[in-house]
């Protein structure tokens, strides 16, 4: 029995799809190991977001082998399907494969165990057009299930790779998500988390109208599923329509992440981001006023070309009003492919650090005011797991919470009051 090994790079998404082909091994019969032991293969599921995680990809690639000389290297995912020339200069690699061949990677492994010749398998993914199933697979976190709903995106941020590593927006059918769900509610767990690549614009590439709010609406009547928790959405999708449909499924949690990037209308035109802050702020609105206990956080982008002082102190006096739970703070990097890398007025790193840390420290104050507002209330949390004699889980709008306790409270949702709390988590009585 070949011995079978992987490492995932990036996103939900990737590690979905990482669990897809594990689950392809296993029929196969082939043993699934830890990437620190030694195996006969080694996959290595890329990430291409930034430069750092090409550097990273290849570093991984590298590192694999010294652990095993003999053992087939294999490198899939988006860092390959935008840098094929690039990546095939590394010599440890003994295949190479796509996004959408994924779904063959075993076929692939075994026709070169038999062969021994390399082999570069890799579609151009701008013409799928259709969503490509992996076979049998959930990835499960502890508690909770990732759900990959669609795949693609057509948006074309002026700072972002990922339309080119994953091709058009693609669905899923319905009844493919809604399947898998009722078998991850067979076995006990509690929590989905709806993901993809670009999840508002799940449906729109169905010939008949169905869009994520419809789907939303089935899988709320899943039984056996108790939360049902939305990866990243674009922010042009909380219309008042989908507000309202939304606020009656009862599973919904109520935690958002809205992908900000800048509160400069300026700096959001030239990321080519679809709104203004004005809309922003009206979406903003409309969540709270629905869910008086919602939990909004974001990503935010600092240094990205030609941002003046000016423009940062409109996006730091913009997130002191809107007071988001938690930011995300990223310093621009260029990424080369991308409108954003050939700007002129790329900022300088120096510049980008101080900008990074003023956000950071309003992003932790946020953080622990939210928290302080708990103390004496009751709080429902599902508990995930046991560190060091504390349990922690995740209450419905999603704050981190901790707990003494000798009892096994694993997968249980519980109600507690919270009796203390730091700029990390809650702390609630046993």
């Amino acid at each position: 029995m070949k011995k079978v090994a992987f490492i995932t790079l990036g996103c939900k998404v990737n590690q979905y799809e990482t669990n897809a082909m594990i689950q392809q091994f296993i029929q196969k019969e082939y043993e699934i190991v830890e990437s620190t032991q030694k195996a006969d293969i080694y996959i290595v599921n890329t990430c291409t977001v930034t430069n750092m995680s090409d550097r990273k990809s290849r570093q991984m690639l590298r590192r694999v082998k010294e652990q095993n000389q003999e053992a087939i290297v294999v490198a899939c995912g988006c860092y390959v399907q935008v840098a094929k020339e690039e990546i095939q200069k590394v010599k440890e690699l003994d295949l190479i494969l796509g996004n959408n061949e994924k779904k063959e990677i075993v076929e692939v492994v075994e026709r070169y165990l038999k062969e021994k010749k390399k082999c570069h398998e890799i579609e151009d993914v701008m013409m799928q057009k259709e969503y490509v199933e992996l076979g049998e697979t959930t990835y499960t976190e502890k508690t909770r299930a990732v759900i990959k709903v669609q795949d693609g995106c057509d948006r074309f941020c002026s700072y972002c790779i990922i339309p080119y590593a994953r091709g058009r927006v693609r669905s899923r059918e319905p009844e493919k998500i809604i399947g898998e769900i009722e078998k991850i509610a067979q076995k006990g767990i509690k929590e989905v988390v709806i993901t993809g690549i670009h999840i508002a614009s799940y449906g729109k590439d169905f010939k008949e109208e169905y869009q994520l709010i419809d789907l939303l609406e089935e899988i709320n009547q899943v039984e056996g599923i108790q939360r049902i928790r939305l990866g990243s959405i674009e922010p042009l999708l909380i219309t008042k329509e989908f507000v309202e449909r939304l606020s009656k499924l009862e599973k919904i949690c109520h935690h958002f992440h809205l992908s900000l990037q800048s509160g400069c209308d300026e700096t959001l035109r030239r990321m080519n981001r679809r709104y203004t802050i004005k809309e922003f702020k009206e979406i903003v609105e409309r969540l709270r006023q629905v869910y008086k206990d919602v939990i909004l956080t974001t990503d935010i982008i600092v240094g990205f070309p030609q941002e003046s002082k000016e423009e940062f102190e409109k996006t730091y006096k913009f997130l002191e009003e809107i007071k988001f739970y938690k930011m995300h703070v990223f310093k621009y990097s260029p990424r080369k492919g991308t409108k954003a890398a050939q700007m002129k007025g790329q900022i300088d790193g120096k510049v980008k650090e101080e900008r990074s840390q003023r956000l950071i420290e309003l992003s932790n104050n946020n953080q622990e005011v939210y928290h302080k507002k708990y103390v004496g209330k009751e709080v429902e949390i599902l508990w995930e797991e046991e560190k060091n004699g504390f349990y922690q889980g995740h209450t419905k709008n999603y704050i981190l919470a901790c707990v003494k306790s000798k009892e096994n409270l694993e997968n249980q949702i519980i109600s507690s009051k919270c009796i203390s709390y730091d700029v990390e988590h809650i702390v609630v009585e046993d």
